[in-house]
């Protein structure tokens, strides 16, 4: 597995990781998926999370090795859940939502005591992580996004926004600057994501004319 973590090439000064790569572009077209409302964006972040763990357990990044772990985890999550409402859009797919005030509220609580429990933990071992609290914001933030995903909810897209702002700086400054790129490029698929689903939600919402098909 040592080939994972040796050099691809190098892009504008920076040198580019096979593990990085391929596990980011699995990462990136598991987002595009969930864009597409397809079940199969499930498999495609779980598949990611494993090279992206194989490869930070490799270089000693224990902190983001663990974070593989638990977006793993939430992928199953996320295919159980999709995989309980297929069929409660008109077209088949998953249907999607706004969070009600209550959700909301619960995710950014969730998002802030996860955060600083995590920041906490990797402060008191530095083993864990090179950047603590950026690292346990992105490790929280990815998760809460993971989340509002599996239940279909448009603020999924809001939580992304929060954890790229974040996300592309520290990986450049870390060496993983595919990663970096990616979280660019992520934050355009995002935007346009955030449209379609939020379209789709005011859609949802809107009553059916008496007489026209369902």
């Amino acid at each position: 597995m040592n080939w994972l973590n040796s050099e691809a090439f190098t892009l504008v000064g920076q040198r580019i990781i096979w593990a990085d790569m391929i596990g980011n572009i699995i990462g990136l077209t598991a987002l595009a998926l969930g864009w597409r409302r397809s079940i199969w964006s499930w498999p495609a972040q779980f598949l990611s999370g494993v090279i992206l763990f194989a490869a930070f357990a490799t270089a000693h990044l224990s902190g983001s090795a663990g974070k593989q772990v638990v977006v793993m985890l939430v992928a199953v999550f996320g295919w159980w859940q999709w995989n309980r409402g297929r069929q409660q859009a008109q077209d088949g797919s998953i249907a999607v939502r706004f969070a009600t005030w209550r959700e909301r509220g619960y995710l950014v609580a969730g998002a802030a005591l996860g955060t600083l429990a995590v920041g906490g933990l990797f402060t008191a071992f530095p083993a864990l992580s090179w950047d603590p609290w950026p690292d346990a914001y992105i490790f929280v933030g990815t998760i809460v996004a993971m989340y509002a995903q599996a239940r279909g909810m448009v603020e999924f897209w809001f939580a992304w926004l929060l954890v790229d702002v974040v996300g592309v700086p520290l990986n450049f400054a870390n060496g993983f600057a595919f990663s970096g790129f990616v979280y660019i490029v992520y934050g355009a698929l995002v935007l346009w994501g955030m449209r379609d689903w939020w379209l789709r939600s005011r859609q949802a919402g809107r009553p059916i004319p008496e007489g026209a098909p369902a």
